[in-house]
C-alpha cells in the first residue's frame, strides 16, 4: 500500500528542487528548508566573499564567481521533461554554454512551473538533524527531529524551531566546505591566500603574481581570467602527464601563464618553491582545490562517516542502510548528468518512502556499498573519488531503470555528452564554449 510521508527537504539547489517535485508527485507532505533568500543553491550568485575567512565556508554560502559558465550544453544540463530553453522575449543568455545566471533563471522557472514554491521555507538554517525517541517502546520506526532557525526582516531577529518528521533527505553539502592541501609553511605565509569559495572577480589583482593551486574546471577559467589582468599566474599541478595537448596549448598562447609540478613549501617573505625547483615571490595564491563534503547539522550518533570524502556507509550513494528508508542523499554523485541524475535519485527516494519500491534488507545493502568501493579501488580509483561517477551513462542509465523505472538518456544526447566531453579533452579550452554551429543554423532559420 503506498503512504505518504512527512518529509523535510534539506536544501533547495538543483537536486532539492528535483527532490521536492519527485515527493510531492508520489503525495508525500514536503518541506524544504533554505538558509539562502532565494532558491537555486550555489547557482544564486552572491558577490560577498568570505572576507573574515577567506581558507573557509565563513560567510557566503554560494562557490559560484562572476565569469561561470556551463561546461556541458543546455541541451545536456535540464531535467528529463522541462527543456532549458532560452527565454521567449529575447532577453537573457542564448549561448548554448550559457552563464551562472541563465541557468538560475532556469531553475527558478522550474520551481515555478511546478509549484515548488509553496513548500519552501526562505532564510531557514537547519541546525540541527537527529533521531527522535520513538512514540512507543516497541515502535521500532525511525523518525527525525529538525531544529532549525528562520531569520526575520530584521537583524537579529531569528526563531528556532524543533519539528519531528517521518524522513529527512539531505540535499546539501557538497560545494561549501574548501578541500585545502598540507603545504609546508601554509600557516606561516603571510599574503593572501584564498580558496576558489572566496573568488568572484579578477579585479582586486590587477598587477599582481598569483599562484593557482589545481588545475580543474576552476583553475582554468580563473587561470585565464587572471592572465588578462596579473602581471604572471603560475599554476601548481600534481603531474604534467595529466595535461591534455589543449591545456598546453591555451597555456602556449599566454606569456604570463606559466605551469609547474606542485607546490614544495612556501616562505614567509612570499616566496613560492615548486617540485620542479622553480621559485617566484607571489602576491596571492589561490587553491582551487574542490570540496569536502560537509553536513555539520546531522547527527546520526556514528552511523555514517565521512572518511577523505567517501559518506558512508551509502548503498547506491543514496541510502545509510542502518537509517534507510527515514534518511537519505540526493546530489553525492559528482560527474554526472545534473540535474538529470538527481532526478532520478530523487524519485527512487520518493517511491521508497511511499512503499512502491521496496529496500534490500540492511545486511544486503551494507554489502553492496562494501562490494562496490572495493572494486573501485581494485581499478585505482582514490577513495577521495568514492562518490565520482565520470560521465558513465551505463551506470546512469542502469541505476534509473533498476530502482525507479527512469527512462534512458535519448541516444542523441548521449552522443552529445561524447562530443562535449570530447570538445572538453581535445578542443580549445578557451574557446570551446563559443563554437556553436547547431546554434547558428537555428538562428538562420528564424529561431
Amino acid at each position: 500500500m503506498v503512504s505518504s510521508k512527512k518529509v523535510c527537504m534539506i536544501g533547495a539547489g538543483v537536486s532539492g528542487l528535483a527532490s521536492a517535485r519527485e515527493l510531492l508527485r508520489e503525495g508525500h507532505d514536503v518541506t524544504v528548508m533554505e538558509q539562502s533568500s532565494g532558491v537555486g543553491g550555489q547557482w544564486l550568485y552572491d558577490p560577498r566573499t568570505d572576507g573574515g575567512g577567506p581558507l573557509g565556508a565563513a560567510g557566503a554560502h554560494s562557490s559560484m564567481y562572476a565569469s561561470v559558465r556551463l561546461i556541458s550544453p543546455r541541451e545536456l544540463t535540464c531535467f528529463s521533461d522541462f527543456p532549458f530553453f532560452p527565454s521567449n522575449d529575447g532577453t537573457g543568455d542564448t549561448r548554448r554554454y550559457p552563464g551562472h545566471a541563465e541557468f538560475l533563471r532556469y531553475i527558478r522557472d522550474f520551481c515555478d512551473a511546478f509549484g515548488l514554491m509553496d513548500v519552501v521555507r526562505l532564510n531557514t538554517k537547519v541546525l540541527h538533524v537527529g533521531l527522535a525517541p520513538p512514540l512507543a517502546a516497541d515502535d521500532g520506526v525511525k523518525r527525525w527531529t529538525v531544529r532549525w532557525s528562520r531569520r526575520g526582516d530584521c537583524e537579529g531577529d531569528a526563531v528556532t524551531t524543533e519539528e519531528v518528521f517521518d524522513a529527512v533527505v539531505v540535499a546539501v553539502g557538497q560545494y561549501t566546505q574548501p578541500r585545502l592541501p598540507t603545504i609546508s609553511g601554509m600557516d606561516k605565509w603571510s599574503r593572501r591566500q584564498l580558496h576558489s569559495h572566496s573568488y568572484r572577480v579578477p579585479d582586486s589583482f590587477d598587477g599582481e603574481v598569483v599562484v593557482i593551486v589545481g588545475f580543474h574546471e576552476s583553475g582554468k577559467d580563473i587561470a585565464q581570467e587572471l592572465s588578462g589582468v596579473a602581471r604572471e599566474v603560475h599554476v601548481s599541478v600534481k603531474s604534467m602527464e595529466g595535461l591534455t595537448p589543449a591545456v598546453s596549448k591555451a597555456v602556449a598562447r599566454h606569456h604570463n601563464l606559466h605551469l609547474h609540478l606542485q607546490i614544495e613549501c612556501l616562505c614567509e617573505d612570499g616566496q613560492v618553491t615548486f617540485a620542479d625547483g622553480s621559485r617566484v615571490v607571489a602576491d596571492s595564491i589561490i587553491y582551487c582545490t574542490g570540496y569536502d563534503f560537509w553536513f555539520p547539522f546531522l547527527d546520526t550518533g556514528g552511523l555514517l562517516t565521512i572518511d577523505d570524502n567517501r559518506v558512508g556507509p551509502l548503498f547506491e550513494h543514496t541510502f545509510p542502510p542502518a537509517l534507510a528508508p527515514s534518511l537519505s542523499f540526493v546530489g553525492v554523485p559528482r560527474l554526472v548528468l545534473v540535474p538529470r541524475f538527481y532526478e532520478a535519485q530523487a524519485r527512487w527516494v520518493a517511491q521508497v518512502l511511499s512503499g512502491r519500491r521496496p529496500l534490500p534488507p540492511e545486511e544486503e545493502m551494507l554489502r553492496s556499498a562494501e562490494e562496490y568501493h572495493r572494486a573501485r579501488e581494485a581499478a585505482g580509483v582514490p577513495r577521495r573519488l568514492s562518490h565520482t561517477v565520470f560521465f558513465d551513462m551505463d551506470y546512469c542509465d542502469e541505476f534509473g531503470a533498476k530502482h525507479c523505472g527512469f527512462p534512458p538518456l535519448e541516444g542523441w544526447k548521449r552522443d552529445l555528452l561524447s562530443s562535449s566531453v570530447a570538445r572538453v579533452r581535445d578542443g580549445d579550452v578557451e574557446s570551446y564554449r563559443d563554437s556553436d554551429l547547431v546554434l547558428e543554423g537555428l538562428r538562420s532559420e528564424g529561431w
